[in-house]
């Protein structure tokens, strides 16, 4: 069945009196793929507390995120706060199938937390991730382990990534989510940041990783270990 018609029938069947509804997720932004899921938010006023559960109907994998019309807004400053904004954006996105006086101003609040972006790193911050991120670089200049070496470049990537993209107060994500959080915020560096680390998994080089971790940390005084404390 059609992604729409199915997400339709699936909140009728089974939430016939919530008060609005709406499908997010790969399947709207026209990336769908052979695995992809219907994301179904759902507002149900009768809902004491919010909750998410996965169903397989109409030959779909469903998840569906059900709240009442406070919880969500719970949702979307803890999102907000942890700089991955799952929810604004699932409803920012999402095409309504019910309730469009309901969704419509959920909706606006949810692109204005987007657009927002969010908070700007303290200086302490700043200084803390520049520690940590040196620390896992020296590991992996200094690993002659291969087996090793994978496992610190991951670490590596997800460290560099977060703060190249927070010091520019871009929001972040995980898994997949990393390379199109970069996409969004610098199409040419994210190339660069996969293509780096893409002759590392395949070569073993380390050169471009260890040249693109200075360069994003060099705007903010570059690697940092001596004189760093923390908690003192």
């Amino acid at each position: 069945m059609e992604a729409y018609n199915a997400a339709k029938l699936f909140t009728l069947n089974h939430f016939p009196n919530c008060l609005g509804a709406l499908l997010a997720g790969s399947v709207v932004r026209g990336e769908a793929t052979e695995t992809s899921d219907l994301d179904i938010v759902i507002f149900d006023s009768n809902l004491k507390s919010a909750y998410r559960e996965s169903v397989i109907e109409y030959g779909w994998n469903i998840e569906i995120f059900v709240h009442n019309l406070t919880s969500y807004k719970d949702f979307f400053k803890s999102d907000c706060e942890r700089a991955r904004p799952s929810l604004p954006k699932m409803v920012s996105e999402g095409i309504v199938i019910k309730g469009n006086e309901i969704i419509g101003p959920i909706k606006q609040k949810a692109k204005e937390l987007l657009d927002q972006g969010p908070e700007e790193w303290s200086a302490g911050t700043i200084k803390i991730k520049r520690y940590f991120i040196t620390d896992t670089l020296d590991d992996f200049i200094g690993s002659t382990n291969r087996a090793e070496d994978i496992f610190i470049a991951n670490t590596l990537a997800e460290l560099v990534s977060e703060f190249v993209l927070r010091t520019n107060r871009q929001w972040i994500g995980t898994s997949k989510w990393i390379v199109r959080a970069l996409r969004n915020y610098d199409e040419t560096f994210a190339c660069q940041f996969v293509e780096a680390f893409d002759i590392f998994y395949k070569t073993g080089d380390k050169n471009k990783i260890i040249t693109m971790v200075d360069d994003s940390l060099q705007p903010f005084g570059g690697r940092l270990f001596q004189g760093f404390s923390i908690g003192k």
